[in-house]
């Protein structure tokens, strides 16, 4: 083969049509200049993905259709490849009205997972995605009918089967068909979100399709962040022998160019887990704040291990100029915690704002005192300590909002998974905000991402004591996260076999975990559940996150 392929790895925004097409457009011209004969764009580029309930939008698969053929009139001297929202007989010949007219039009008009192949000037063909994913956080039945034929074409006298994601995912039809049909290249846009070690199992799988079939794959991954998801890039070129030709950079545009059976093209190494993770949240919260038009965020800086890694993150993703890190001491406050805060904000060169709220709890207090008649029996710890306790905590939350409020801010939540799995959080207070940046990060994890970004920067940045003072949210004198829960290396593991996992309580204490551990952690998981309905969105991570990924009733009995 000596067919000069390019995938162009790019960040679109999900409903933007102009705005992906100019792109898709701008880089079709960086792939020509480079000599390419064929560009392949991710799956569902142009209108963006995934898109939900717009794609059961009648307008919006129309206002669709047209960028396709606008865009395809711009297209001479290469092929393209570009992802989009096909709507039933849009592209039949003679193309027929995509929908009938007036408000009778029928809603959910079947809507296909398309990639139309772009050359002199209009679309020439269309490939019809198979395979339409359902589980995790994929949901295409909904809004897609499947194809059933496969599709081949040829560029620069080279055979080249069109696949989208799923498609390669499991062994058999479309890729087994167009393999068997001869092609030398079998191309793959997708749209495959990120998790913690699925790089690396795509490309495995890609090399087993590819040895397998006997044909090259070219594997072209949307790079991005789209409300909880993350797509981390990855673009990759596979010879038949499953040896990998280029790869793209994660987490980055990149437009990979490689001479098929000629030289390799560039191989960016994968980065390592803790730096490909912490890439995933920076790259999630850039585009989340900067697609959604905000210009700044603020975030409660506490001084402990969880609202620092939210800072590095902010910071990083960001720059400090549009950061503000709010401390708010209230009696309970160590001297030490309030001091790491506002080191932490003085060494990422944030804006730091202080607002004690000693006073405000105090107001509370003798507002609420006429109402408190209640006590629990002495010695035991009683609903006016709990009530005290969530005050503080929604006073800061009532602050933060108001500087939202006063100044346009995205507030930024500071939680992580271990306390959002089993309700350790406050409703209307740490919980309150905009953007939930760790909601997916593990306790345990989110020690080593501090570590991991100290490391980077030579250290300092996130002071020793807040790596090694025991967790404490601060909430009453001496109060450590373990009066409550269980170590956080031992809740993790529960929690990961439970939620992520889906493991049950036998299971869970067949691994050596304690029996009433177990127990008790599933619990108060099966209780939070009302709580993590009325969380802000936050990035995935992990292989089940919290939202689209795990769908269980609030009113459940089950136990485990």
């Amino acid at each position: 083969m000596g067919m000069r392929l390019a995938l162009a790895q790019i960040d679109p925004t999900v409903g933007d049509l102009s705005g992906n097409a100019a792109k898709i457009a701008e880089w079709i011209e960086r792939a020509r200049g480079e000599g390419a004969d064929l560009v392949v764009f991710p799956e569902l580029c142009l209108p963006g993905y995934p898109a939900e309930d717009l794609y059961l939008k009648r307008h919006f698969t129309e206002a669709n259709q047209a960028a396709v053929r606008a865009l395809a009139e711009q297209v001479s001297g290469i092929v393209a490849l570009v992802g989009f929202a096909e709507p039933s007989g849009a592209f039949a010949d003679p193309a027929p009205d995509l929908l009938p007219p007036g408000p009778d039009a029928p809603a959910g008009r079947p809507v296909h997972n398309s990639l139309a192949v772009i050359a002199d000037g209009a679309v020439q063909a269309v490939y019809r995605k198979w395979r339409l994913p359902n589980y995790a956080v994929f949901d295409e039945q909904r809004y897609f009918e499947p194809g059933d034929e496969p599709e081949m074409i040829s560029v620069a006298g080279s055979s080249v089967g069109l696949t989208i994601c799923e498609d390669v995912w499991v062994p058999g039809p479309p890729a087994s068909l167009e393999a068997e049909a001869g092609v030398e290249l079998i191309v793959n846009p997708s749209g495959s979100p990120y998790a913690r070690g699925k790089a690396g199992e795509r490309e495995a799988m890609l090399a087993e399709r590819a040895t397998s079939y006997g044909t090259a794959f070219a594997f072209c991954n949307l790079v991005g962040g789209q409300d909880e998801l993350v797509f981390d890039g990855s673009s990759a070129v596979i010879d038949r022998g499953g040896r990998v030709l280029a790869r793209a950079r994660q987490f980055e545009e990149e437009l990979l160019v490689c001479e098929l059976g000629e030289s390799p093209g560039p191989i960016a190494e994968p980065l390592p887990e803790l730096a490909e993770v912490y890439g995933a949240l920076t790259l999630g919260l850039r585009d989340y704040v900067t697609k959604n038009g905000f210009r700044h965020v603020g975030l409660a800086l506490s001084g402990g291990i969880d609202s620092a890694l939210v800072a590095l993150i902010a910071t990083d993703a960001l720059g400090p100029e549009r950061v503000s890190c709010v401390v708010m001491p209230s009696p309970h406050s160590s001297t030490e915690t309030q001091d790491d805060a506002r080191r932490i904000a003085r060494n990422l060169g944030t804006e730091l704002i202080e607002i004690p709220i000693a006073a405000s709890m105090e107001a509370y207090g003798s507002a609420l005192d006429g109402s408190l008649e209640r006590r629990a029996p002495t010695g035991e710890r009683s609903d006016v300590d709990l009530m005290t306790e969530n005050l503080q905590a929604r006073i800061r939350g009532n602050l933060m909002m108001a500087l939202s409020n006063r100044f346009g801010w995205l507030v930024l939540t500071t939680g992580n998974k271990s306390e959002m799995s089993v309700g350790y959080a406050t409703l209307y207070g740490d919980m309150a905000g905009g953007f939930a940046v760790i909601k997916d990060v593990p306790k345990t994890l989110v020690y080593d991402l501090v570590r991991h970004r100290n490391g980077r920067a030579g250290g300092g940045l996130v002071p020793d004591s807040v790596l090694e003072r025991p967790p404490s949210a601060e909430l009453r004198p001496g109060q450590r996260d373990s009066d409550s829960l269980p170590p956080y290396e031992v809740l993790d593991r529960i929690l990961e076999a439970y939620v992520e996992r889906d493991q049950g309580r036998d299971q869970i204490v067949a691994e050596g975990l304690p029996a009433d551990t177990v127990d008790e952690v599933i619990r108060l998981v099966d209780r939070a559940e009302y709580k993590r309905r009325q969380a802000p969105p936050g990035i995935r991570i992990t292989a089940k996150a919290f939202g689209r990924d795990r769908r269980l009733p609030i009113t459940n009995r089950f136990g485990g």
